[in-house]
């Protein structure tokens, strides 16, 4: 059976996302292979993971606005796949604070993770974006019903969670954290029913 040009297009535009989403992991571990990771190869991992997963979150929020308003209808099927991949970077930013950067050390931890207030807002952001990473399935949909959507709008309450993680995280020149947030409100302001219409 032949496959129609959109059809092929669209295939081919998600191997793309696919392959653009996969290229930091596999240029961290090729970067950590051959000691270009900088003199503190650990926090690089944690801040590039952390990078990636902002980065990839907030992609996953343009592509309702992407659809409804600039009439993309196809970019509502990478809203999922950025969003888990989202999910992963965040996964391993966090993996590999609590397993290499502190040694599985609850004690530890927890002053880290609770007298911190970037890094308890960052565990904040993280637990919202692993309910929303279980309930991503048709499954989870057809359970959950209306409270689905209603459950996975908090991932707008995620996405500014990360941005303040980051900008206390980085403390001094927070410009960069500032211009991801502006960026995930101004996706919020376009999700509201009289823009979008």
């Amino acid at each position: 059976m032949h496959q129609s040009p959109t059809s092929r297009r669209a295939r081919l535009l998600q191997g793309v996302i696919h392959l653009a989403s996969l290229a930091p992991l596999a240029a961290t571990i090729w970067a950590g292979l051959h000691g270009d990771l900088t003199a503190n190869p650990i926090q690089a991992i944690i801040q590039r993971a952390g990078r990636y997963a902002l980065i990839l979150l907030t992609a996953s929020l343009a592509c309702a606005p992407l659809s409804s308003i600039f009439e993309l209808r196809v970019a509502i099927r990478w809203r999922r796949p950025l969003g888990l991949y989202a999910f992963m970077y965040a996964a391993l930013h966090f993996g590999v604070f609590v397993a290499v950067d502190y040694g599985f050390d609850l004690v530890l931890l927890r002053e880290a993770i609770f007298e911190k207030r970037f890094a308890l807002v960052g565990f904040a952001a993280g637990l919202v974006l692993l309910a929303l990473a279980i309930t991503s399935t048709r499954g989870w949909a057809r359970r959950l019903g209306r409270r689905w959507e209603q459950l996975h709008r908090l991932v707008y309450v995620a996405g500014l969670l990360a941005v303040i993680h980051y900008a206390w995280a980085v403390k001094a020149d927070i410009r960069q954290p500032l211009a991801w947030g502006a960026v995930i409100v101004l996706l919020l302001i376009l999700r509201l029913p009289p823009v979008r219409h």
